[in-house]
């Protein structure tokens, strides 16, 4: 028998009267074609035959019919795309070429199972030594050193040197299994990883044999009903090099480090996942300082929450535009526009109300460094400084092509799980376009917009509009994507440009439909209305002339109206005097009148009491006091 690097002198499971893997007792042959047993020993039966005692595996008990039980990996997001894990008591193979990130793969599995998720394990290298393995997982996070004295983590470096190896006879795995089952039983794996399996039959030539033997190793550890991660190397056409992996694999995963027109992306992709829905697209993935993480790019059915409240633009009067309260929460808007025209003007406006309000932002810079968006921020008199110290402000500059734009949105992905933001912005997002094609930067900028309406963030993107174009088109055709879209223009007239904005749309609210003048001012941000000329809309030096005019226009009609109210007034004084003089006559003749009338009554009473006088000094009668009538006396006897 032929036994595997340092263990090739160990005892053999099986007495030397068992040929290679050719078992002789029933029950053996019954565990071979039984993966849900498990070995529990070996022993000899007085015939010397092996006799296998086995057990139902680990992991079948508890679970719903017509399932599966999974295995948490731990990875962020590709228990996602494996929709809860690898399959627990089954061997999956992780399948790629050179640096794709295999080992990386399996060691964070073994890793994290039994850091975080109270799993031990046990990883074997057949190509890096121990102190390379714990040196290389430091640098992610994870001290190897803690893990294998807490008894949670067994390490085991099998060196298979094929100048070493000697094919005499049949080939069988014996020694790997005593030496795979000694390390399982230390620490009470329930996790192992083997890395890579091509290094184990590098100096064999016989592909039955190795075929076999392959098919035996999944076979033993799916019977000891631990969860396996197997890596293998891509062949030539195949996923593997023997070609046989992918086939007794109960999953798939390949791995892909590819580079498109200069730029470098890591991918994954699952190949098949026996008994279970997976995600079948592929998945980029980043290999950071705290380990691999895989984002679910696709997304999956817009059932987005919704909220009514509304957020300030940080531009009282562009507020009043948009229905006089700003923004609803957890949409997206686009701010459109060629250079120069106050985008990112606008945009950290907005980033510093929201700070002002206490709520976390995050600023993706692909054009400037966070230095220079600043200083240049400062002569609009807005400062950052401060948020950014205080940590509600965080700020990722970079250049798109950095990496490609599968990585643009992973990063995106990390920066908001780390920081937590209320507010993105992404300015500006057409620069993307360097790291991919339109239709690439399209699909890109969807995934983000879902992302963060998923997480109800409200997210600002800036996009550049060449000379030329369109202007009510956006460059990477993003604009169905956005619930509300303003438009920053350039308005030339005069020899002068100067700045206008209006909102294309806004969903869900009532919004105005005017243009304003915009305005960078050292007290931030002005919009102010807009003139109407002869020739169309007047801004600058002709809206400042047309402001002229209209003030003259304006201080001549008040001088007219108050030249006017003096001549009244003078009027009506004069009116008011010759008013007054009549009365003043009317009161004289009124005088007049009264004292004639009273000299009259005065000479009538004279004239009577002289009258008066003369009769009674005559003695004869005034004829005004009547005499007496004489009275009959009557007679006796009269009738």
């Amino acid at each position: 028998m032929l036994f595997v690097g340092a263990n090739r002198h160990a005892a053999p499971a099986f007495p030397p009267g068992a040929k290679g893997n050719k078992l002789l007792d029933g029950a053996a042959i019954n565990y071979l074609h039984n993966p849900k047993l498990e070995i529990v020993s070996s022993q000899q039966s007085p015939q010397g035959k092996p006799i296998i005692v086995t057990q139902s595996s680990r992991g079948q008990s508890g679970r719903r019919p017509g399932t599966i039980s999974k295995c948490l990996s731990g990875i962020a997001g590709l228990d996602e795309v494996t929709g809860g894990g690898l399959p627990r008591g089954r061997a999956s193979l992780i399948c790629g070429s050179a640096g794709s990130g295999k080992t990386q793969l399996a060691m964070e599995f073994i890793a994290r199972g039994a850091r975080d998720l109270n799993e031990p394990g046990v990883f074997m290298s057949f190509e890096e030594s121990e102190d390379e393995l714990k040196s290389n997982v430091r640098s992610l996070g994870f001290d190897l050193d803690d893990l294998i004295e807490r008894k949670l983590v067994a390490l085991d470096f099998v060196a298979v040197e094929r100048s070493e190896i000697e094919e005499t006879g049949e080939y069988d795995l014996e020694g790997l299994f005593v030496r795979l089952q000694h390390a399982i039983d230390s620490v009470g794996a329930k996790r192992v990883a083997l890395d890579t399996i091509e290094s184990l039959f590098s100096g064999l030539t016989n592909t039955s044999i190795l075929r076999a033997e392959l098919r035996r190793l999944f076979r033993w550890l799916k019977a000891k009903g631990v969860t396996a991660i197997i890596t293998g190397e891509r062949g030539d056409g195949t996923l593997t090099r023997q070609g046989i992996e992918e086939y007794v694999s109960d999953c798939v995963i390949t791995l892909d480090h590819r580079i498109t027109d200069q730029l470098s992306t890591r991918r994954l992709r699952i190949v098949k996942y026996r008994g279970s829905t997976h995600g079948t697209n592929e998945y980029p993935f980043l290999i950071t300082d705290s380990g691999i993480s895989v984002l679910p790019i696709t997304s999956l059915s817009l059932n987005h929450a919704v909220s009514d409240e509304r957020v300030s633009s940080g531009v009282s009067r562009l507020d009043t535009m948009l229905g006089g309260q700003g923004y609803y929460r957890g949409t997206t808007i686009l701010l459109t526009g060629t250079a120069g025209t106050g985008k990112t003007s606008l945009a950290a406006t907005f980033v510093d109300a929201a700070c002002r309000r206490g709520e976390r932002c995050l600023y993706m810079a692909f054009e400037e460094s966070q230095d220079q968006i600043i200083r240049n921020m400062w002569s609009i008199g807005i400062d950052l400084q401060p948020h950014v110290k205080k940590g509600l402000l965080k700020f990722h500059a970079s250049r798109p092509t950095f990496y490609g734009l599968e990585m643009h949105l992973l990063v995106t992905h990390m920066l908001v799980e780390e920081h937590h933001p209320v507010i993105v912005v992404v300015d500006p997002v057409t620069n993307l376009v360097n790291a991919g094609s339109t239709m690439d930067v399209h699909a890109m900028a969807m995934r983000l917009v879902d992302y963060l309406k998923g997480r109800g963030i409200t997210a600002l993107m800036t996009t550049l509009t060449g000379g030329g174009r369109n202007l009510e088109q956006s460059e990477v055709n993003i604009s169905s994507l956005i619930d509300t879209w303003l438009l920053v223009r350039d308005i030339e007239a005069d020899g002068e440009r100067n700045r206008g904005l209006y909102i294309l749309k806004s969903r869900g609210m009532a919004h105005s439909n005017q243009i304003r003048e915009f305005r960078l001012t050292d007290r931030g941000i002005d919009l102010l209305d807009v003139y109407l000329g002869p020739e169309g809309v007047l801004t600058g030096s002709a809206r400042l002339s047309q402001e002229a005019k209209t003030q003259a226009a304006e201080t001549e009609r008040q001088e007219n109206a108050q030249r006017r109210l003096l001549e009244i007034e003078a009027e009506r004084k004069s009116l008011a005097a010759q008013v007054s003089a009549l009365e003043a006559k009317i009161s004289l003749q009124d005088k007049e009148l009264h004292a004639l009338a009273s000299r009259q009554a005065a000479q009538l009473q004279r004239r009577e009491t002289d009258a008066t006088a003369m009769a009674r000094s005559r003695q004869a009668d005034d004829g005004l006091t009547p005499r007496p009538k004489p009275v009959r006396e009557k007679t006796k006897g009269a009738r």
